[in-house]
């Protein structure tokens, strides 16, 4: 849980809500979800078992991206290439149901992160 009380700047909560996401990003939040689109996967694999180890593949290279100093901010989206393909992530923030936005992404406790990896076309 994280106490917004200590979030009184701008930076600290942009800090935290990075964090977060790192955290996401890494497979290290029990809380989050993480979803390949069908067209993302169908570019790698053509049956279930192809699908397994390309999920691992383009897991493992999210997992491994990092931000450059100019890629600032909530670090919620961004591109890699897998296999000469670009790929893209975008973190989405909701409340514990998953129903809504949630209404303060600096707090674990009330956000759940929904990771979407895609293709352009998925955008």
């Amino acid at each position: 849980m994280t106490d917004t009380s200590t979030l009184g700047s701008p930076d600290a909560r942009l800090a935290t809500i990075a964090r977060l996401n790192d955290r996401c990003r890494q497979g290290l939040d029990r809380t989050a979800r993480i979803g390949i689109t069908r067209a993302c996967l169908s570019t790698f694999a053509d049956n279930r078992a192809a699908e397994i180890v390309a999920q691992a593949g383009i897991l493992a290279a999210l997992r491994g991206y990092r931000f450059s100093e100019a890629e600032a901010g909530e670090r919620d989206r961004g591109s890699f290439e897998y296999q000469g393909t670009t790929i893209y992530f975008r973190i989405d923030y909701y409340d514990a149901a998953l129903e809504y936005g949630s209404e303060n992404p600096a707090d674990a406790s009330i956000t759940r992160r929904v990771l979407t990896i895609m293709l352009r076309e998925d955008l």
